[in-house]
């Protein structure tokens, strides 16, 4: 079992940066296969960016290459998500996921429905 909390949320004008953080519980954390994704109100839940286990993997929303980075640090069960230039359609409450040596077993990583563990969210609000 897996719990996910996601932090590091707020208010930022157009052209700030943010970095989120998605803190895990559990012993095996480097095994797992993490993700970002944002929900806008009124909108499905999209794919933001994802690492393998062993951060050799790392894919992003094409909405998003160029300016964020997804990061892990096994050592403090922490994946990051370093967002800069933000613009208004970033704006979206942001959650984590995780799943078990998908990458391994897959040789890809996951898609959103293919994640086991969810985080609760953080909220990203970016002003014009």
């Amino acid at each position: 079992q897996v719990q996910l909390v996601e932090s590091g949320g707020g208010l930022v004008q157009a052209g700030g940066s943010l970095r989120l953080s998605c803190a895990a519980s559990g012993r095996t954390f480097s095994n797992y296969d993490m993700g970002w994704f944002r929900q806008a109100p009124g909108k499905e839940r999209e794919f933001v960016a994802a690492i393998g286990w062993t951060a050799s993997m790392t894919d992003y929303a094409d909405s998003v290459k160029g300016r964020f980075t997804v990061s892990r640090d096994n050592a403090k069960k922490t994946v990051y998500l370093q967002m800069n230039s933000l613009a208004p359609e970033d704006t979206a409450v942001y959650y984590c996921a995780a799943v078990m040596l998908f990458s391994y077993t897959y040789a890809r990583l996951p898609r959103l429905n293919e994640y086991t563990y969810w985080g609760q969210g953080t909220q990203v609000t970016v002003s014009s």
